[in-house]
């Protein structure tokens, strides 16, 4: 159903059928008319973008990804562009702008008001992928000694203009964070209370320079609606909302899926990607493990004898380097899983080591008993038992690499997911040989 919709909004502009156009967006919800823009060729994308009424064109404009609005802020002119920009909240309008082609950027800063362009360029002013290009600094700010009444009052008042009211942040004199409280507490609360009695002052909080996905999965594990973010000094600088933060962990978590399957992420929706982007994604890892893969070759060649005396040991080797490919790639990506949602952290190295050890120990002995009975229906009981033996080590060997190189690439400051399953798998596929020839050389007495 969904596939038959979009091809008719793209009939309708193929055919500027502009009544239909503005029928069909009426009857869409922004998230899904941004969906259908990002599916499009850009020279076609403006052309309903434009018949949105004024409204919904921010709303439909700030659910598309980066890309896909420098595509659409190119094809606007300088009135739409600007009115257009004006109007975004500051954090998206900083990481659009920081992501922008020069170009853009320029253009986007000088249309810009003096008061919105000051709170850009501070947002802008923060690392890349640091929470203070995630955070609003729109917020409703309340001082510690003010009563319940006085700071309802100071919501009315202000509230319009903030991002959001439900999480509120509590200051002293010097604009240090004291806690926050909650709207739904001011409402329950007595008009005459003090805040600083009901304030919240053990709530989580970051700085505006910490690592975005961090902070992020802080407030997944905290449940929090918002958090807030200090400077160096303990002030309050802004608050990061769930919506943003569902952002950074949505491409914290793409990036690493295309980094464990051995491709680097490709910014923008799917289908309008060209074949040309997706092929250079993929190009430069593949290339990476090929070379790897030569790991493989100097061991059968190191053992060519061995192959040339006991020809049956070349039955195995796709079973045994699978096999522990699977094995090492498993322990890999629950390792990666687990350092991204803070479950496990490089400090344990040694025990997540010993725990896969003998995980993979466990697997070996499990999978060798098949082994053993596949290699007596086929071959002699000598090379049966070097190939159960063979799986055992080898298992256990890939699990302790899988679990280990994510945590040391960690360590090194090196994004684990870098360290991805195929590239687990070429290397366990060359040690695994070299264990499989070994054991057959002491077994065989080759």
């Amino acid at each position: 159903m969904a596939d038959d919709i979009g091809e008719d909004l793209i009939d309708m502009i193929a055919e500027n059928d502009l009544t239909g156009i503005r029928l069909w967006l009426a009857e869409h919800p922004p998230y899904e008319i941004a969906d259908e823009l990002e599916r499009m060729d850009a020279r076609y994308m403006i052309v309903p973008f434009r018949l949105l009424d004024k409204d919904r064109e921010l709303e439909v404009f700030e659910e598309l990804d980066p890309v896909h609005q420098h595509e659409i802020l190119v094809g606007l002119r300088d009135s739409a562009f600007h009115e257009l920009l004006e109007e975004m909240d500051p954090d998206d309008r900083a990481r659009l702008i920081g992501e922008a082609p020069a170009k853009i950027a320029t253009r986007a800063l000088a249309g810009l008001s003096p008061a919105e362009r000051k709170m850009t360029a501070a947002l802008l002013g923060y690392p890349e992928e640091s929470v203070g290009r995630y955070m609003t600094p729109e917020t409703v700010i309340l001082h510690r000694d003010l009563t319940v009444g006085r700071a309802l009052e100071v919501v009315r008042a202000k509230g319009a203009d903030a991002e959001t009211i439900y999480i509120l942040p509590v200051v002293d004199d010097g604009r240090r964070l004291a806690g926050i409280v909650q709207l739904s507490d001011l409402i329950v609360s007595d008009d005459e209370s003090l805040l600083k009695d009901i304030v919240d002052i053990f709530v989580p909080r970051v700085s505006a320079t910490d690592p975005a996905e961090g902070a992020a999965r802080l407030m997944q594990e905290a449940n929090l609606v918002a958090m807030p973010v200090v400077d160096s000094e303990e002030r309050f600088v802004g608050l990061l909302t769930f919506d943003d933060a569902l952002e950074v962990i949505e491409a914290a978590d793409s990036e690493d899926i295309a980094r464990q399957s051995a491709a680097s992420p490709v910014a923008g929706h799917y289908v309008s990607v060209t074949v040309p982007r997706l092929a250079r994604s993929r190009a430069v890892w593949l290339l990476l493990l090929i070379v790897a893969s030569t790991l493989t070759v100097s061991v059968l060649s190191h053992f060519e004898a061995t192959l040339e005396e006991v020809t049956a040991l070349a039955l195995f080797i796709p079973m045994l380097t699978g096999t522990g490919g699977n094995v090492g790639s498993q322990s890999a990506t629950a390792i990666v899983r687990a350092l991204a949602v803070g479950e496990v952290r490089v400090r344990d190295l040694p025990g997540v080591a010993w725990k896969e050890c003998r995980v993979g120990f466990l697997l070996g002995c499990a999978l060798a008993l098949i082994a053993m009975t596949v290699g007596w229906m086929v071959v002699p009981g000598g090379v049966a038992v070097a190939v159960a033996l063979s799986v055992i080590a080898v298992c256990t060997w890939a699990a302790v690499i899988g679990s280990t190189m994510p945590l040391l690439a960690g360590r090194s400051g090196v994004d684990p997911a870098v360290v991805s399953a195929p590239l687990v798998t070429t290397l366990v596929d060359a040690t695994g040989l070299l264990i499989y020839f070994t054991m057959a050389r002491v077994i065989l007495g080759i």
